[in-house]
């Protein structure tokens, strides 16, 4: 169980009211944070691990709902960063039960910033959404110890 944690723009967006009371996340990974991007020439929604960092990139339309196409995403996430199977499948297992809310950490807001800006950087060079997820994940973050999500990840999954 963990909680989806979007703004403002990406509730507008998914037409849904926010849990006020949200329970605690069982997941290693913690709850999500999620924004929507205005970006060219498709909108994308940019997921942020609240524990780690570990950036997940999708595009804003899909015919899955966003919680069935972002534990996808993090299974895919976690594969390319070399996670073991058991550890993501425990994961994704955990992550089956979604709660929508509202954001709740300036912190993490503000690393989705920095991520937002050199994800720009990324695309506007060819990489595809995984490319740049990847290059985001190897980014040092101060609200991690300027440990890489990736990093970061590798240790929480592998050492708890």
């Amino acid at each position: 169980m963990f909680t989806l944690r979007c703004t403002r723009t990406l509730l507008k967006r998914l037409k849904v009211r926010p849990e006020p009371s949200p329970p605690a996340p069982n997941t290693k990974l913690g709850d999500w944070y999620a924004n929507l991007l205005y970006t060219k020439p498709q909108q994308l929604i940019l997921c942020v691990s609240e524990k780690t960092l570990l950036p997940v990139i999708m595009t804003a339309k899909g015919a899955e709902p966003i919680e069935v196409r972002l534990a996808a995403g993090v299974g895919d996430m976690l594969r390319a960063i070399g996670i073991a199977d058991a550890a993501i499948k425990a994961e994704l297992v955990a992550m089956s039960e979604v709660t929508i809310s509202t954001t709740a950490s300036r912190s993490v807001l503000g690393s989705m910033n920095d991520f937002t800006f050199m994800l720009d950087s990324h695309l506007s060079y060819g990489a595809s959404l995984s490319e740049a997820a990847l290059k985001l994940a190897d980014a040092p973050c101060s609200p991690i110890g300027m440990r890489s999500p990736r990093e970061a990840t590798i240790d929480r999954l592998n050492n708890h």
